[in-house]
């Protein structure tokens, strides 16, 4: 029988931090993992749970953490999402804006039918295509982990839902940040496109965005966290509040549909921001707000990666790697010949694709390195900076939420 160690809140908030150390310093010395921006949770908690598992089998003994700050964490980085989406921003966006949103939004639905469909073509539960599919790769990690928790449970009833997504999400940000540089520079080169003189010259006087001038530093003090910790708070317990009684709310004919609760807790962030943005009650700032998203984030996924069951993975290997390669080919025809085409097979529109092929399979960080990296070389596109955050950051997880509610409704067997 094997020995059970528990740890209490703090000695697993110990084992958190001590996963993002570990994997900050293993980035630090391995060249690879660096250049294509594995993030540390994903990194330090992979090795730890790789240790976790060598000591259970050669010492037969179960390490069992305290789960009570993991739910906290991972609403509080959906709620940043929401309080980050300032309409005010989708005036400068245009029409560009738009087109690139049903481009998306396309391809989100194509993502999950060649998920459930590859699995179902290979004889495995049509969950492991879902959850290869939107769930992990234009989700992420953090859509991952939330959503493979209900997956676990009836009437799923999948337990390595958590590992499938992880694995999966983490192959798509390598994947994502691989195939965007060189997507963009071939539709660049082979339509020898280059950025809009006029557009450029008229955007030298404008700011510069935060993604644009990564290096840009701004002061955040004691008294304006407490004001963005406020908000968080705020969302997290009306999100929370209107998930718990969504289903008891009628208003005539009209139900409140059945959300998870990050989803519920996301939208409440949205209108806090433009409630407060629209009646200058108070100003969000992003910066601050990013900092507290990323922190919950990285802390989130610490506990979920180390707490994840290595051995569940061995005889799932070979259908998440069809599944996984089918998928990165996709997006690479999908960036190449929709949204390209779509957003005008412009300069504009090729660093979109780069910025497309970087949210599309891993998340917005690996977007904006994607596009960082093609206008350092070949010039500025201001609109993609503008769009593709308010996309990759907002819009596609509420599209995303949706569709996986739509595939979860269809007959498969799940």
């Amino acid at each position: 029988m094997a020995k059970v160690i528990e740890f209490n809140v703090y000695a697993t908030l110990v084992c958190m931090v001590g996963v993002l150390l570990l994997g900050r310093f293993v980035i630090r010395h391995v060249k690879f993992l660096k250049d294509y921006d594995i993030p540390d949770p994903v990194v330090g908690g992979v090795i730890v749970a790789f240790v976790i598992m060598l000591a259970h089998h050669f010492y037969n003994f179960k390490l069992v953490l305290d789960s009570s700050l993991k739910e906290p964490l991972m609403l509080t980085f959906f709620i940043t999402i929401g309080l980050s989406a300032d309409f005010a921003s989708l005036k400068k966006g245009g029409k560009m804006l738009v087109v690139f949103l049903i481009a998306v939004g396309i391809f989100v639905i194509v993502q999950d039918l060649v998920g459930v469909g590859v699995a179902s073509m290979i004889g495995v539960n049509p969950l492991m295509g879902l959850l290869g599919g939107s769930i992990s790769l234009t989700g992420g990690h953090g859509t991952s982990a939330a959503w493979s928790s209900t997956f676990s449970q009836a009437p799923y009833n999948f337990p390595q839902s958590l590992e499938v997504s992880i694995v999966c999400a983490t192959f798509g940000l390598v994947s994502g940040g691989i195939i965007g540089g060189p997507v963009a520079c071939y539709l660049i080169k082979r339509y020898k496109l280059e950025p809009n003189k006029q557009t450029t010259e008229q955007q030298e006087h404008e700011p510069m965005l935060v993604f644009e001038a990564p290096k840009q530093e701004r002061l955040i003090t004691a008294n304006s966290f407490i004001e963005s910790l406020a908000l968080v708070s705020i969302a997290l317990l009306v999100g929370t509040f209107i998930a718990k009684h969504a289903t008891s709310v009628h208003l005539g004919s009209f139900t409140l549909p059945t959300l998870p609760t990050f989803v519920w807790c996301l939208f409440v962030g949205v209108l806090l921001r433009n409630i407060s943005t629209y009646s200058n009650i108070h100003k969000v700032f992003d910066r601050e707000i990013g900092v507290i998203g990323n922190v919950s984030l990285s802390l989130f996924l610490a506990f979920a990666l180390m707490s994840i069951n290595l051995m569940e993975l061995v005889n799932l290997a070979l259908p998440i790697a069809i599944i996984l390669t089918v998928q990165v080919a996709v997006m690479i025809l999908y960036s190449v010949f929709v949204t390209f085409r779509m957003c005008g097979k412009s300069y504009d529109a090729a660093v979109l694709s780069a910025g497309h092929c970087g949210f599309g399979l891993g998340a917005t960080p690996t977007a904006m390195v994607n596009m960082q990296t093609i206008t350092n070389h070949y010039g500025p596109s201001h609109v993609a900076f503008i769009v593709v955050p308010l996309v990759g950051a907002f819009f596609v997880d509420i599209i995303n939420a949706l569709t996986i509610k739509g595939f979860l409704a269809l007959p498969f067997h799940y």
